[in-house]
């Protein structure tokens, strides 16, 4: 199968992550889920926990916090979707643990380093890709230099993502609006 990529953008609780399972579920591929989120604190625990449930069993899931390219390379299997949840959180792994100032460029690195691996692999394998992450560009201004270089640098990954994406959608209230494709 030729590889393919659709870009699955929304705002929070948009129904983003339940449309791309719908999408991977009639595919009827085996799916390998690739999971971005931290158990950091209870909270985000349960909600980590609630996901899985929600997950078909016979799904594969890679637990891939960083280096998500590399994980998926070593991890999936020929024929299978891969459907990454979500760019949000792999932006937020990269970018927090890093020292002040967040404006010097060691923020914008990283997640460009996490990007261009993820673009390379996705033009070197075979797979069809469901790829979510947040439109945070919508809302207020960040009122913390890290708030705002977070804002900056998630837009900038989803445009280069959109950018080499076969399709874009956009989901608010749980619908769907196709970008491009």
């Amino acid at each position: 199968m030729p590889r393919h990529v659709t870009l699955i953008l929304g705002g929070a609780r948009s129904g983003k992550s339940a449309y791309a399972q719908h999408l991977a579920e009639t595919s009827r591929k085996a799916v390998l889920f690739v999971a971005t989120a931290e158990a950091l604190d209870d909270e985000m625990a349960k909600r980590i926990h609630r996901h899985q449930q929600e997950r078909p069993a016979h799904w594969r899931t890679l637990e891939a916090p960083r280096a998500v390219a590399e994980q998926i390379q070593m991890a999936v299997s020929a024929g299978e979707l891969i459907l990454l949840d979500c760019v949000t959180l792999l932006a937020s792994n990269v970018i927090s643990p890093l020292p002040e100032p967040y404006s010097s460029g060691a923020a914008e690195a990283a997640l460009n380093a996490e990007i261009d691996a993820l673009l390379v692999l996705m033009d070197a394998a075979d797979h069809e890709w469901l790829i979510i992450s947040n439109e945070v560009g919508l809302g207020l201004v960040p009122d913390s230099a890290l708030g705002r270089v977070y804002r900056d640098l998630l837009g900038r990954a989803n445009q280069r993502l959109a950018a080499a994406a076969d399709e874009v959608l956009f989901l608010a209230a749980g619908l769907p609006m196709r970008l491009k494709g």
